[in-house]
């Protein structure tokens, strides 16, 4: 599997280190393809192509990937490449499926600590959380274009699905 990544994004090292332990016991291969700018991206896609990449999984970056999200998704769907995208607004851009947390449930427990901290609470006695409701959003669209035949247990999981 092929991983597009930023390495200015210090998040992705951990990131990285996550996926290859998780990678070994299924025997999966990973590539990584750095991109630390747009111009970059063809070069990318085109270095996938001459590998034979047979999956992409895109990492969240504000700074240089998330901005490209219509390109990345253009360019992984003329290259028949299936891609897993780290938010929704990727496949809306014509991308083939996310999973990640609700980014209305985060905003929402954000404004919830907003309010406490406005009320007097201290920022450092707050607890720390993590995400705890997550997305699954696949494009049908994209995938029919693509020749892909999603299993129907795929489609009943997903909370959304783009037709």
């Amino acid at each position: 599997m092929d991983v597009l990544t930023n390495p200015a994004i210090p998040a992705h090292a951990a990131d990285m280190q996550d996926l290859t332990v998780a990678s070994r016991p299924q025997d999966v291969a990973l590539h990584v393809l750095e991109v630390r700018r747009a111009d970059e991206l063809d070069n990318a896609f085109a270095a996938l192509t001459r590998e034979g990449a047979s999956a992409l999984l895109v990492l969240a970056d504000p700074e240089v990937i998330d901005g490209l999200r219509s390109q990345i998704a253009d360019l992984a769907a003329r290259h028949r490449l299936p891609a897993m995208y780290p938010w929704k607004m990727f496949v809306e851009a014509g991308g083939l499926m996310a999973y990640a947390p609700s980014l209305l449930d985060i905003y929402r427990r954000a404004a919830y600590y907003v309010n406490r901290i406005l009320k007097g609470a201290k920022p450092a006695a707050l607890p720390m959380e993590q995400p705890t409701k997550f997305t699954l959003v696949i494009n049908l669209k994209i995938a029919q274009a693509m020749g892909l035949t999603l299993p129907p247990t795929l489609l009943f999981q997903a909370d959304e699905v783009i037709h």
